[in-house]
């Protein structure tokens, strides 16, 4: 991946625009992701590990660094009720 990622704050999060397309083309790459996901969750309930999110708005890459509480299909649920569209995610650290 070679795309420039802006550090963002999670607060910043909720004034951000989402499109509905999804950024992932494989398969594999979107079974992955799950898996990731689902990992991240229990890391972060359990040890509450923070993880690094790469994911995309409707203008640019962005990354934030924070705890993941819980993962439904559609999004990814972090602090104080902030999402994150799980189909805008690119990848987790």
């Amino acid at each position: 991946m070679t795309a420039e990622y802006q550090i963002i704050d999670k607060e910043s999060i909720p004034t951000l625009s989402f499109p509905n397309t999804e950024v992932l083309e494989e398969i594999g790459a979107i079974k992955q992701r799950k898996q990731d996901l689902d990992r991240a969750s229990t890391l972060g309930n359990i040890e509450h590990v923070k993880m690094k999110i790469y994911f995309e708005d409707d203008s640019s890459y962005k990354m934030v660094e924070t705890t993941i509480w819980g993962v439904t299909d559609n999004r990814v649920i972090l602090k104080q009720g902030v999402v994150i569209p799980v189909n805008r995610i690119h990848k987790l650290i």
